[in-house]
């Protein structure tokens, strides 16, 4: 956003609140559309005076400390957030939180010259008769910071020390521990350790600090993906970067740095349908149990390539602001969203604009075996028809078994936990909800890695495939 004016960006603004949509925007101007949308938000929150605000601002150690825990610690977004303190852009928080993790949860102040010898003075008895009301409060703020961490360090190292021959190495331990909770500058004034002695002594005792690069590189993972990734998809994305490492020893590292992937929270139910109208499962291969005299169907959703196996359905999604729906058809070999519609209503249009999507980007679809549940859209004659055209085999599954469809609600599961459940309340618009939802898709298929796709992305599976064909 830094290359327009700020005259574009206020034509780009009243433009938006006239109505117009953001892609032809982004479009015109040569921006994101990311960009353009908070940009609106930013405006909308402080109005147009923040595009007046000095590009420079300096933000203080303290300040910078406020604005990260609100999302490590409080949850929330990074946009949020940076729109609530007027940052220019969320990519400055996105930088300050990866800084702070690099230097382990410390906010590192980058100034020219050595900085002045810290004293207990100039933290606790600072004379502030002269101080403005805000200086005041900034003072009482750092006060009661350096008597909490004197305290809670005092109390540990009394824990931690049982004789006093290697007083210094538990020092360092109790330290190490605190530094995350408050500054290291603090923390080093109270244990009169030297910052060489205390990063030295580190270095000796504890293990992690040889992995110092491998860490940096997970943080920078973690915050790349929002939390989404896991130890077990965090280890194959090290493997793409040249990291050859156990998962193991990931998920212990990601343990000592407090990092967790996102956990589901709820499974899909998927709609029962009834029996008429619909047509047989073509994903079922029958197994005859001569043993035990019983006869049983397995599911079959193996591949060989790609367009040779589909799947849709519609889900829901609900804020206080409305519900919008989600109908996306998912290629069962890498996994990969061929199309999608997002609409306010689940109709039959909107399963027909999935379906053109589709059949415009693959022309050839003859023997497509395409699965769905008993929804009504999926028994209509159009949609019979539309298929038929293409020489594309419908299937549906089985009534009230929501697993003859379990990949395409595997999306759903996976997409909901990572960008919708927890964050329902944050999305005050539909629109708001819509654009999330769209770079949601966008990024599942070119940025997440797959752990079945042996650590690559849908889009990258489906370009190794076409070349090995």
């Amino acid at each position: 956003m830094s290359k327009l004016t700020r005259e574009q960006k206020i034509e780009i603004y009243k433009r938006r609140k006239q109505g117009e949509n953001l892609k032809s925007l982004s479009k015109e101007y040569s921006v994101l559309k990311g960009n353009i949308y908070y940009m609106i938000k930013l405006i909308d929150e402080h109005g147009e005076d923040i595009l007046r605000k000095d590009k420079n601002r300096h933000y203080s150690p303290l300040l910078k400390e406020e604005i990260i825990n609100k999302v490590l610690h409080q949850h929330h977004t990074i946009m949020s957030t940076a729109i609530e303190y007027g940052l220019s852009s969320d990519g400055i928080l996105f930088n300050w939180i990866k800084s702070y993790k690099e230097n382990g949860y410390v906010i590192v102040e980058r100034k020219k010259g050595r900085p002045p010898t810290m004293s207990k003075k100039n933290i606790v008895n600072k004379d502030y008769k002269d101080m403005t009301p805000e200086e005041k409060i900034k003072y009482l703020e750092d006060k009661n910071l350096y008597l909490e961490a004197e305290n809670e360090y005092l109390k540990k190292l009394r824990a931690v020390i049982q004789a006093r021959k290697n007083q210094q190495k538990e020092k360092v331990a109790v330290v190490f521990e605190l530094q995350r909770k408050y500054p290291i500058r603090i923390l080093l004034h109270i244990s009169r350790l030297k910052r060489s002695t205390y990063y030295y002594t580190l270095s000796k005792t504890n293990k992690d600090m040889k992995n110092d690069k491998v860490m940096n590189t997970i943080i920078d993972i973690y915050y790349t993906h929002k939390g989404r990734y896991g130890y077990r998809r965090i280890t194959l994305e090290l493997i793409n970067k040249g990291f050859m490492m156990n998962h193991k020893k990931v998920k212990r590292l990601m343990s000592v740095m407090g990092l967790y992937g996102v956990t589901p929270k709820a499974k899909y139910k998927s709609y029962k349908g009834d029996m008429n109208g619909t047509v047989k499962n073509q994903l079922l291969t029958q197994v005859i149990d001569k043993e035990n005299h019983k006869t049983y169907y397995e599911r079959n959703f193996e591949t060989t390539r790609c367009n040779q196996k589909w799947s849709t359905d519609v889900s829901e999604f609900h804020i206080g602001a409305g519900k919008l729906y989600l109908s996306p058809i998912i290629d069962l070999h890498n996994r990969e969203i061929i199309s999608y519609n997002i609409s306010k209503s689940p109709n039959f249009k909107q399963t027909k604009d999935m379906l053109d999507q589709a059949f415009d980007k693959h022309l050839n679809l003859n023997g497509l075996i395409f699965q769905s549940d008993q929804g009504w859209q999926y028994q209509m004659e159009v949609y019979h028809k539309s298929l038929e055209e293409k020489g594309i085999i419908q299937s549906m599954s089985r009534k009230g078994n929501c697993l003859d469809n379990s990949p395409m609600e595997n999306f759903f599961g996976k997409m909901k936990n990572e960008m919708f459940y927890g964050h329902e309340y944050e999305y005050k618009t539909l629109e708001e909800l819509e654009l999330a939802m769209e770079e949601y898709i966008t990024y599942y298929n070119t940025q997440r890695i797959t752990t079945k796709l042996k650590g690559l992305t849908p889009v990258q599976y489906r370009n190794q495939s076409l070349l090995t064909t």
